[in-house]
Parts: structure tokens; sequence; C-alpha cells
């Protein structure tokens, strides 16, 4: 073989190794990032989770979400500051009360993972934002980023709130699962003084450890998949999911911040969730809720929660 052959062969190599990683990562992105275009739900259609955790809530989350879908409401939608329309229905409880805006989870949607949420508000005496992420739910956008974006996108929906309901309403910021963390990170931006708490259920402390988690958990290599999975993100999607910290943003945080964590979580580990207790630096409670999975410790003791709520707000003055 001459030189001229061998440098060939080498540089054909070296471009099929490149184009198995584009392609490699591609399908990462797509599998893990991209969003298509959700589905419309006829009148008595409900996206229930699927899962052995969730099957013992879904005749309850069913009237929850026929009852969210028949209460009067308000549409409201905003302009991301990518120019996306994002889309959520509010719940007035009483004039004057304060508004909780809440965000869904990791391919969710508010109906589906906010359902019970609107009841829990109103036992709170709390009127209710529930938002639809950004490629989420009737919301715009096919592609998540674990929090790098929609924590920007939580500015814009407390601004609208500001304006529509004036400058001394008091706002919580609530998220559950990928929402919390996406609350959490929003903390570290320059949030008005109406925000005047966090309430975070089953947030994970950082997004790389969570999607590692999953890899692993389906029985992949995460020194090797892991890296094809950023490299996605940052060649399709023009975001890096290492830039999501939600553990570091907590530890410098001014704003109280309620933990809720199931204890037998087996997506989000419940230790994510004391570790991000601990780390928090401002005004915190963490609420351990037994025999809760993920996504579920309201449905699995309504009282409890509410309770823990309840003494929290008092010490946030609400």
């Amino acid at each position: 073989m001459n030189w001229d052959t061998a440098i060939a062969l080498a540089l054909g190599i070296a471009t099929g190794l490149a184009l198995l990683v584009l392609l490699a990562s591609l399908a990462c992105f797509l599998r893990v990032f991209y969003s298509p275009k959700r589905k419309v739900l006829g009148e008595n259609e409900y996206e229930l989770p699927r899962g052995r955790v969730y099957e013992p809530y879904h005749e309850q989350m069913r009237g929850w979400m026929k009852q969210i879908r028949t209460l009067p409401h308000e549409d409201m939608e905003i302009t991301s500051f990518d120019g996306l329309t994002l889309r959520g229905k509010y719940y007035h409880y009483r004039d004057g009360a304060p508004i909780e805006i809440l965000f869904h989870g990791y391919r969710g949607n508010s109906e589906r993972d906010l359902c019970g949420s609107v009841e829990r508000c109103f036992a709170l005496e709390r009127n209710a934002l529930i938002v639809d992420q950004r490629a989420g739910g009737r919301s715009d956008g096919h592609i998540i980023t674990f929090g790098v974006r929609e924590r920007l996108d939580v500015l814009r929906w407390v601004d609208h709130v500001i304006s529509r309901f004036g400058g001394d309403v008091k706002i919580i910021l609530t998220g559950i699962s990928m929402g919390a963390s996406t609350v959490i990170l929003a903390s570290a931006e320059p949030l008005p003084d109406n925000v005047k708490c966090i309430l975070a259920d089953c947030g994970y402390s950082s997004a790389k450890e969570i999607i590692c988690k999953v890899v692993q958990k389906i029985g992949l290599r995460v020194k090797i998949v892991y890296p094809l999975i950023r490299l996605g993100a940052r060649l399709y999607g023009h975001f890096d999911p290492e830039d999501a910290s939600p553990i570091d943003t907590i530890r410098q945080t001014k704003i109280p911040v309620i933990l809720i964590h199931g204890e037998t979580d087996d997506f989000v580990p419940w230790e994510m969730g004391r570790d991000m207790f601990e780390a928090c630096g401002s005004e915190k409670k963490f609420v351990s809720v037994p025999n809760a999975g993920h996504g579920v410790a309201y449905m699995a003791d309504i009282e409890g929660y509410l309770r823990a709520v309840r003494e929290f707000d008092e010490v946030c003055g609400l």
C-alpha cells in the first residue's frame, strides 16, 4: 500500500467515524430532547401517565382532569424570549389571593401533571395558573432543554402575572419533576419581590445526573452514551444540558423553598431532594412523603401535603 492510498484510507475511516458520531448524537438528541407535535385530545380523551406508580390514582386523576376542563378559567399566553407562544390556563379563587404559577415535568403537560393542583391551590386559598412549558401541551416548540431555556420562560410568566394583576400581587412558583428544577433555576434570575416562595416537588439536582441515571437504568453505558447525548444537544438543540444545575443554583437562592419528595421515587431519587434541601441557602423546608412514587406525593398524602405547605406559608408571610 503506497502513502497516498494509506492517507485516503485513513481519511475515509475518519470521515466514516465522524459521520457515525453525528448520526448517533442526532439519534440521542431526538430521543432525549425532541418533542414532536402533540396530539389534540378529544372531549372524552384523557392522557394518563403510564406505570404501576400511577395506576392506583388514574380514576382520581381523570376526575381532576374533567374538573379543570369544566371550571371557569382564562386562557393566557405569552411570547418567550426566542419567539415561541407559550400557553396556560388561569383559575380564579378570589380577588387578592396569591397566585401560584405551576410548571409540569419532562414530556408532560399542564393537564396531566398538574390536574390536582387547581384543587390544591383552592384548598390553600390561592389562584392557580397552570402552564404548558415549551415543547409541551398546547405551547409551541419542539426542544426540551431541562431548564436551560425554560427558566427564562418562568420570568416571562412572572412579568405577565404582575402586568395582568397589579404590582402588589403575591406569587408562588411551583414545579413538579423537571418543572421543579426549572423554578429552582429561575431563582438565580432577577425575579421581582412579588415572588414569595418556591414549591419544588420531586425535582432533580442536576440535569446531567438524571440523564445519566436514566441511561444506566435502561442498560446502556453512561461513559459512551452521555457524551453523545450532550453533543446532540449542543449540535442540534444549540444548548448545553450541563448549564442546568439546580443544586448549584439553590445554594445561592434568597427565595424561601419548600422541597417535597416521595420516599419511593424510582425516577428522581429521594436522595436528590434531600441533597437539594441540604444545599439550599435560603429559608427552607423538606417534606418527605412515605410510600409515594414519582410525582404522586400530593395524591399519596393530601392532608399531610396541605398541612406542610400551610406551615411554610406562615413562615413566608402568605
